[in-house]
């Protein structure tokens, strides 16, 4: 089957089960420009995917966790508390990975740990970075999980490095957010200046079978004893990634998590909000780009030379421009 560039007979292909159109659409959406638009503007129309996002802080095991958690999704469970529960014949991960200085691509350490189930035609895998998507991720890694909802995955596992506002920004636009930490309080401190504790769903304690764990869940206990938690508090899971320990539990909850949401609404208001926020960056980026437009023409130029004069300031030279 020959490869358009055409968005209409790539998703077509994709959803015919072509990892290689999947590919290049998800190439289209993190370059960003009129064919990012034109692939986001048909993967709107489409039910979105459910999405977990998996953060905390660098080294904690995200990726360990991620790539035994795959196995886990994919036998589910058909039903929990009354709702649809989280069954998957397929799953896609997003590994968000930090830009590469040189190529703007991301570092691939990432999809190396989850070789596993690299040949499984029923996983797709890709490392995310920004490139030039207009808005970065925070616009970038929603319109890939569209997509990939799109054609045809279900269930969509968002796993973000480190514990910096970008990686706040791309967690909190899950629909379950569960915020990985390691036993002692180093973590905790750090997820919490982040701003993480806010947004977690779910909490998880990797590495269970290290020192530390009391004093870890006792600390995250006080924490949620002093927010509010009246709808859903905030479960507290111990797992050990490298042989599976608690991955069951761990997705069971997350399934919890979901049927929460459904019983009570919550679900599509939640998704609501992320909308009304996702516009708000992208009217946001818009203006940007249109700043840098103005900002380096004729006009511009003389405007900077009248400041330089003397004869404007930079409130009247701004309303001129604009």
């Amino acid at each position: 089957m020959a490869l358009s560039r055409n968005p209409i007979e790539l998703i077509s292909q994709a959803r015919q089960g072509s990892r290689t159109a999947l590919a290049r659409l998800l190439t289209m959406v993190e370059r960003g420009g009129a064919e990012s638009e034109a692939v986001a503007s048909l993967s709107y129309r489409e039910a979105p995917p459910y999405t977990v996002g998996l953060t905390g802080a660098p080294g904690a095991g995200k990726s360990t966790l991620t790539d035994r958690l795959i196995t886990v999704a994919r036998g589910g469970f058909p039903e929990i508390n009354g709702a649809a529960g989280l069954v998957n014949d397929q799953v896609a991960v997003l590994a968000v990975d930090p830009s590469s200085p040189f190529t703007g691509g991301a570092i691939l350490g990432d999809r190396i740990r989850m070789q596993e189930h690299a040949t499984d035609p029923t996983v797709f895998i890709r490392s995310m970075a920004t490139r030039g998507h207009l808005g970065g991720l925070s616009l970038a890694v929603p319109d890939a999980v569209r997509l990939l909802g799109a054609v045809g995955m279900p269930t969509v596992l968002v796993e973000t490095v480190g514990v910096g506002q970008m990686e706040v920004e791309v967690a909190s636009a899950a629909d379950t957010t569960v915020v990985v930490m390691n036993p002692g309080w180093g973590d905790a401190m750090q997820a919490n200046k982040a701003g993480l504790l806010e947004i977690a769903d779910i909490f998880v304690i990797n590495k269970a079978d290290r020192p530390g764990v009391r004093e870890t869940r006792r600390d995250l206990e006080q924490m949620l004893d002093l927010s509010n938690t009246e709808s859903w508090r905030p479960p507290i899971i111990e797992t050990i990634a490298h042989d599976g320990t608690g991955l069951e539990e761990m997705w069971h909850t997350i399934a919890e998590h979901r049927a929460s949401l459904m019983n009570r609404a919550e679900l599509e208001a939640r998704r609501g909000r992320r909308l009304a926020e996702e516009l708000r960056r992208v009217i946001a980026a818009k203006l940007a780009d249109q700043v840098e437009h103005v900002a380096g023409g004729v006009a511009f130029n003389e405007q900077v030379q009248a400041l330089v004069n003397r004869s404007s300031d930079p409130y009247s030279a701004a309303a001129k421009l604009i």
